[in-house]
């Protein structure tokens, strides 16, 4: 079977602002397995890339070990990339944002690749307000090694042999909420519709944005039994507020039906016009995010959409107090300016 995707494609297919083709922030051809939610996450990513006309080459993806992590092979070919070892993607952000806080950071990661061994590189990199989307493709397993259970499984749930899952679940929405996350959401790999708007306002938030998005394993947990199978999702995933993204200088009006509508604008003049559900859901409520999170699970319930966002609050570098200039673009004579100084440094702390 041969893995090269066609170069061919319609002469007329539509371009963005940069001149750039759909086409042209695709990857390689996939190699998960057919049906995978990850690819429908990786063709959201490729969507709300084109539609935002991000430069390819002002982009770095990074992913850890995983189904998840293969997936950034398969969208944004042209842009930086970085396979890091499991679990440990949070840090080789971290890296990569301090050398050159002019990229756009979007991590892939999975549910074992960031709730079991990079757990703790997840909650400091949530708590350190990295300027980045972290993107996790939940489905509950570890299809990479046959369909182990991972820890975001709900307990009670069943394996596909049979076996029952005995202990309760890390909700990583909640706990990215209570590290201090400014911009939380979470959304299911078969609505498109929903998934490209979040994405494009995560990508465009300045700070740490994080999408939990429900992605069904088609070969391991997929089965009548499982709270990660596409039927399930479908009959139990709830909106608790519907989102459209407005770029910057562009006109967009949205109507909706009944309800109350809310504008929140980003650090870039883009706005993420929201449309609460029934209940009154307020993506600007911290604890109000993390109280219906809870609610609507302990309904079985799965509660999709803008959870919450803070368009307040800067990022690391503006805690920090970093240089604007990129450290990989200052000279030697600026990053090594002489033994006098480094004395003067020293003497600073006698």
């Amino acid at each position: 079977m041969s893995y090269i995707k066609s170069q061919f494609h319609h002469p007329k297919l539509a371009k963005n602002k940069l001149g750039m083709t759909y086409r042209e922030y695709e990857g390689s051809m996939s190699t998960l397995c057919a049906g995978c939610g990850h690819d429908a996450v990786g063709a959201a990513i490729v969507q709300a890339c084109y539609e935002l006309s991000l430069p390819a080459h002002r982009i770095a993806k990074l992913s850890g070990i995983g189904c998840s992590s293969k997936a950034p092979t398969y969208f944004l070919g042209k842009s930086h990339g970085f396979n890091t070892v499991h679990g440990r993607m949070p840090s080789v952000a971290t890296g990569a944002s301090m050398a050159n806080k002019n990229l756009k950071y979007i991590g892939m990661s999975g549910d074992g690749d960031t709730a079991s061994i990079g757990l703790g590189q997840f909650a400091h990199v949530v708590r350190r307000r990295l300027d980045m989307t972290y993107i996790v493709a939940n489905n509950g397993v570890y299809g990479l090694t046959k369909g182990q259970t991972a820890a975001t499984a709900e307990k009670g749930s069943k394996t596909k042999k049979g076996s029952e899952v005995l202990w309760s679940d890390i909700d990583l929405p909640t706990m990215a909420l209570q590290l201090g996350a400014t911009f939380v959401a979470r959304s299911f790999s078969g609505d498109k519709e929903q998934m490209v708007p979040l994405l494009k306002a995560a990508i465009c938030h300045e700070g740490f944005a994080f999408i939990d998005i429900i992605s069904p394993c088609v070969t391991f947990n997929n089965h009548a039994t499982s709270t990660r199978s596409y039927d399930y999702v479908r009959d139990h995933v709830l909106a608790g507020s519907i989102a459209d993204f407005v770029p910057v200088r562009e006109n967009i009006t949205t109507e909706y039906g009944e309800g109350e509508s809310k504008d929140i604008g980003l650090h870039d003049g883009s706005i993420i016009r929201l449309h609460k559900g029934k209940d009154g859901f307020d993506p600007s409520d911290r604890m109000g995010a993390i109280n219906a999170l809870h609610t609507h699970k302990e309904k079985g319930e799965i509660l999709t959409g803008l959870l919450y966002c803070d368009p307040t609050f800067r990022d690391m570098h503006n805690i920090l107090g970093t240089t604007e200039t990129s450290l990989n673009s200052l000279s030697e004579k600026t990053l090594c300016p002489g033994q006098h100084v480094l004395e003067g440094i020293n003497n600073g702390f006698r």
